[in-house]
């Protein structure tokens, strides 16, 4: 909760809405919210939330709906809980599931915090205005959208975010959303002992497009981890093609492989990400 500090600071209105909103569990609230807490009319109801806004005590998320800033610098995780409850009622459907670097992030892949929310969507939409720099929305069709669940993000609140296996698998699909293949290859290490290979063998096979079958072999290989069963599984997807090991960056090669990617990253930089 935002310290009592700052709440004296707000004057006995603000401070008893921000304390009963903080009681009910409601970091994101209505307008008809603040009306039922304070008893107050409507214009003066939305008088107060504007001024509470310029003063950063609460933050517009889109017409109507507000996400209370916690005060304290110490409250960065759960802002960032708020945050993907945020993205949850501001996404206009229901498939969506918070994906890519907020998913690794959510799976302790990251070893540095998060501050922007990506959100997986089968419907396009533009960010409100509110919540620019905060959330990026990313277009995937439909049949993308598998290996969801709903997963604790507050005390009391849920989103749908891509478990572990569809976050590896997502990110090798798209690694501009995810910091570039060796944030990847650092965060698979990070979490190699929690992963469900045989369920990553699967997810691959159902993804059905072979640069990600070929950029995972191509680090596990490096890093020495999996079984070889699925090794010789990914294998099977190396054709013809050559495909770019990491999209992010210029299309030079470090070095020759046996996974027909030109691999723009070099062994020694992913092996080197991972001794720290």
């Amino acid at each position: 909760m935002g310290s009592m500090k700052s709440l004296r600071t707000l004057g006995k209105v603000s401070a008893y809405l921000i304390e009963r909103l903080y009681e009910e569990n409601n970091p994101i609230f209505t307008i008809s919210d603040a009306q039922r807490i304070l008893r107050k009319r409507y214009n003066e109801t939305t008088d107060l939330l504007s001024e509470l806004v310029k003063r950063q005590v609460i933050s517009r998320l889109k017409r109507g709906k507000f996400l209370i800033v916690p005060q304290e610098v110490g409250n960065v995780q759960n802002y960032i809980g708020n945050l993907l409850v945020a993205a949850r009622e501001v996404v206009n459907s229901p498939r969506y599931y918070i994906a890519f670097y907020s998913a690794m992030h959510f799976w302790g892949m990251l070893t540095q915090p998060l501050l922007t929310v990506f959100v997986a969507t089968p419907k396009r939409q533009v960010v409100p205005r509110e919540m620019r720099g905060k959330l990026i929305f990313v277009f995937v069709k439909d049949r993308f959208i598998w290996g969801v669940k709903e997963e604790w993000v507050t005390r009391t609140l849920k989103v749908r975010i891509s478990n572990l296996e569809k976050t590896l698998v997502d990110a090798l699909a798209h690694p501009r959303y995810c910091g570039g293949i060796t944030e990847i290859a650092k965060g698979l290490w990070i979490v190699r002992d929690k992963i469900d290979y045989a369920k990553l063998g699967r997810y691959v096979e159902k993804y059905g497009k072979n640069v990600v079958a070929k950029r995972l072999g191509y680090i596990l290989d490096v890093l020495k981890i999996g079984p070889s069963v699925l090794l010789n599984e990914l294998r099977k997807y190396v054709k013809d093609r050559y495909d770019l090991f990491d999209p992010v960056l210029p299309k030079e090669s470090y070095g020759k492989n046996n996974w027909r990617l030109i691999d723009n990253v070099g062994r020694k930089q992913i092996i080197n990400v991972v001794q720290y």
